[in-house]
């Protein structure tokens, strides 16, 4: 069976930067950091609503997408050349576990095969829920250097709808809690992510709160927009507000970077922000908060850019996969407030 730890799944956009699928990226956009996804021909156990890896999901598990996009099924052996062969275009990879207890022994096999071939710098994508004591040493000595809990839902109800009992999922938003803190102790503040996604039901300050409460544990926060799976429980449902998405990410960097608190800002009786607390001009201008949030790589720069996971290719950007340009910039500016 191909199955992990021998095979692995990659995302679309990796396979294109491998050469393992023809392709190029609109504008230009460059991939900095190869995604793979363990793989078991039974899937995943939990049924996050959003998830195109959903376990109720129709069709079968190698043929189900993920954050928008195919995730094509090649050797583990062929990955790992196609990347020595490009190692100075890679700044990182990152490796990323579904909810099966034997995801975590071949995260680590796949690491430590890759840092005997190579010095790309390795991040994980956990699933807290199957994680045990002393799993996270075992990681750092596996070769990661990073780690990433995807936490998504901006509060605990949310979670337990989305991922939890609401979706007789396995998930619980305190072990996840807990789980970032232990991760935070053994892999240091700065170190250790957590996924947002923004359009789940959350207010602007739920989120922001979410946020702040990441960055006082220590950790940072990588920003996604929703966006509606074919064939998951909320296919039906459409991404935020494109007002709501600006004005989270500007909050976001001006928290991670402790510019601000979220207790700084302001906002109105439906909870959408109206003040930031702060001139927001020269952060706009710059365009940096407008980026991809993730995992830095070996220039210190954002490696996981992930071109267009939350959108297709088009005018409509919500994360800039490269910094945004002029006209970028004019275009965003005319949606940080708009208010629905």
């Amino acid at each position: 069976m191909k199955e992990s730890p021998e095979f692995v799944r990659t995302s679309l956009a990796a396979s294109i930067t491998l050469g393992l699928k023809p392709g190029r990226f609109y504008r230009n956009a460059h991939l900095y950091c190869i995604n793979l996804l363990v793989h078991y021909n039974e899937g995943c156990s939990a049924n996050c609503s959003y998830c195109g890896l959903q376990k109720n999901r129709p069709g079968t598990y190698d043929r189900k997408s993920f954050i928008r996009v195919d995730w094509p099924l090649y050797s583990t052996n062929e990955i790992i050349k196609r990347m020595k062969e490009r190692e100075e275009k890679i700044e990182r990879v990152c490796i990323s576990m579904i909810t099966r207890r034997k995801s975590v022994h071949h995260t680590m096999e796949i690491a430590k095969r890759i840092k005997e071939n190579t010095d790309i710098p390795i991040s994980f994508l956990v699933s807290p829920t199957v994680l045990l004591k002393g799993d996270f040493e075992k990681f750092k000595e596996a070769g990661a250097d990073k780690i990433g809990i995807a936490i998504d839902a901006a509060t605990p109800e949310l979670f337990d709808r989305h991922r939890g009992k609401g979706v007789r999922g396995p998930h619980k938003w305190e072990r996840y809690v807990k789980m970032f803190r232990e991760a935070i102790k053994v892999f240091g503040k700065g170190n250790v992510g957590s996924h947002f996604i923004v359009g789940l039901g959350e207010t602007e300050k739920q989120m922001v709160e979410a946020i702040q409460f990441v960055k006082d544990m220590g950790g940072e926060t990588h920003l996604f927009s929703f966006y509606p799976e074919p064939g998951s429980l909320l296919e039906k449902e459409s991404p935020p507000p494109i007002g709501t998405y600006r004005r989270i990410q500007i909050a976001r960097y001006l928290i991670d970077n402790e510019i601000i608190r979220a207790e700084d800002m302001r906002f109105n009786e439906k909870e959408q922000i109206v003040d930031f607390g702060i001139d927001i001009t020269p952060y706009v201008e710059d365009g940096e908060c407008f980026m991809t949030s993730g995992c830095v790589g070996k220039k210190g720069r954002v490696a996981c850019n992930r071109p267009y996971a939350n959108e297709r290719p088009g005018d409509n950007i919500r994360n800039y996969p490269f910094k945004p340009e002029k006209h970028d910039i004019e275009k965003i500016k005319s949606q940080i407030f708009i208010y629905e």
